[in-house]
């Protein structure tokens, strides 16, 4: 079996999820089937991130570091045959960023841990990868219980003579959400034309931000939800919700290579017209109530009332004498509901230490340290350079399950493409224009 049977790095109590500021612990352990002489044996505990041009490839072209510390565990000597442990402990910096894993960049935090051997013979190495997670309290946001409200008014002709408006109004009951949580959508349509208008679509993106050379925009749809048309002069609203799966937070604070966004995007498909709301995922929840109240019967708070006017141009004058007065809102129903929910295994969800998670699924005494998710999923990337377009690039795209056996409806999953800019602002403008990328063949 060689000389050194084993060499290998353990982390005190199985731990693998640690906060910035907190010791980590562990022993660097070894077996030996013959004496082996050295010069030093050491452990090194870093963190840094890196981000490539090229998706899942580890030559980074621009990187930066956190922290790096080194211990000499053993000077010059031999170690006989046998097991041999060595402890240590390191103190994680309060600044260290929360781990993710993207296909253009990473935050890692790692142990590394070495044995110098004398000249000409082989060194001994292995690495032990720990997660940091930093948590975002949502309500150190500025503003996050102010309403979360956006209108948009689409004028459009039909008919080759006519002309018509759409005023679309969304709203959310909160601006922050945490996993597991339920985001509740509404809608408010008023349709000033004779023609129906085409489904709503509401749709949870995640967009992340890679500083490499140039920016490069990764976009996917986390959720979409689908309702039906409005008729011709009429108002309808339409509810619906979103429950928050397992997801990196906003922003990354401490990493200035990659940042988290993530938007809330209502649209009409016929005539075209769209909103969009920023939200935030974090891992403490908003513990204030909404300026709003939640979606109900009744306009949302600091949304202009529609109205319809009262002396319409010359060229809608017929079409508005010729139309039905304005009813009561009515309520449209939803035709699909697609969630993508990749396996825990795809998704990188790591877990949190093992005496904080009941393994009988038993209620726990004390609250659940919040979660950690290190990786985006699939994706569909963006590139961006001074003032040209943004090309889409090819990707996998992986589908969601079937959900005709869940409490959810089942759908198909979309993707929409955000277009991506020649420059970056530390919070993306939430009026930015999105758009659809083609359905791969």
């Amino acid at each position: 079996m060689g000389r050194v049977q084993l060499f290998e790095i353990r982390l005190s109590h199985g731990r693998v999820v640690y906060s910035p500021g907190e010791p980590l612990a562990g022993t660097v352990r070894v077996r030996l089937g013959a004496p082996l002489p050295f010069r030093a044996i050491r452990v090194t505990c870093t963190g840094s991130c890196g981000v490539s041009n090229k998706a899942n490839d580890a030559a980074w072209v621009v990187e930066e570091g956190y922290f790096s510390s080194s211990l000499s565990l053993a000077d010059k000597g031999s170690l006989p045959v046998g097991e041999h442990s060595f402890p240590f402990q390191f103190l994680l910096p309060a600044t260290a960023p929360t781990s993710f894993e993207g296909p253009f960049g990473k935050i890692v935090h790692q142990l590394r841990a070495t044995i110098d051997t004398p000249r000409f013979s082989k060194d001994h190495k292995c690495s032990r990868v720990f997660y940091i997670l930093s948590p975002l309290n949502l309500n150190s946001i500025p503003d996050i219980e102010q309403p979360n409200v956006a209108s948009a008014t689409k004028k459009f002709s039909y008919k080759l003579v006519k002309t018509g408006s759409v005023v679309l109004t969304a709203s959310t009951d909160l601006r922050g959400y945490v996993v597991g949580q339920v985001l509740r959508l509404r809608a408010d349509i008023e349709n000033q034309s004779g023609k129906d208008t085409g489904p709503v679509v509401a749709s949870l993106l995640q967009k992340v931000s890679y500083k490499a050379k140039r920016w490069i925009y990764d976009v996917r749809t986390i959720a979409e939800v689908e309702g039906a048309g409005v008729k011709a002069w009429r108002r309808a609203q339409w509810q619906e919700q979103i429950l928050v799966p397992a997801l990196p937070q906003s922003a990354l604070p401490g990493c200035s290579l990659i940042h988290i966004d993530y938007f809330l995007q209502v649209s009409l498909k016929a005539p075209e017209a769209t909103v969009t709301l920023p939200v935030f995922i974090g891992n403490i929840a908003v513990n204030h109530a909404p300026l709003s109240p939640p979606p109900g019967p009744g306009p949302p708070s600091g949304a202009l009332p529609p109205a319809v006017p009262s002396a319409p141009p010359q060229e809608e004058a017929e079409a508005v004498a010729g139309g039905p007065h304005f009813l009561d809102p009515v309520s449209l129903s939803t035709k699909s509901h697609s969630q993508q929910q990749l396996p825990p295994a795809a998704l990188g969800s790591v877990p949190g230490p093992s005496e904080l998670l009941p393994q009988d699924g038993s209620p726990t005494p004390r609250p659940l340290p919040p979660p950690l998710c290190v990786s985006t999923g699939a994706t569909v990337p963006y590139f961006a350079e001074g003032s040209g377009e943004p090309v889409p690039t090819t990707s996998t795209l992986v589908l969601p399950p079937e959900y005709s056996a869940w409490g959810y409806p089942d759908g198909e999953w979309r993707g929409r493409g955000l277009v991506g800019r020649g420059c970056h602002e530390p919070h993306v403008d939430p009026t930015l224009s999105l758009q659809r990328p083609r359905r791969p063949m």
